[in-house]
């Protein structure tokens, strides 16, 4: 299953935003500064999908705001 996020670094606080059944919209603390705020969007999916980190990864956009991620079965 992949997951579009659109993601908003540099954010007051975290958070993530539903926009459909597979695309949200999540804002991290963290800055884009070597792969951090990435990292961070990571952690908030896996929590909100209630899923192992392992378990999701990172497809496509390493280092644009836009991002797609697999859920692995």
């Amino acid at each position: 299953m992949f997951i579009k996020v659109k993601v908003i670094p540099s954010s007051k606080k975290d958070s993530i935003t539903a926009k459909g059944h597979d695309s949200f919209e999540i804002c991290v603390r963290e800055k884009p500064v070597q792969g951090m705020a990435s990292l961070r969007t990571l952690e908030i999916l896996a929590d909100y999908l209630k899923v192992k980190k392992e378990r999701i990864r990172l497809v496509k956009g390493f280092k644009q705001r836009s991002k797609i991620f697999e859920i692995l079965e």
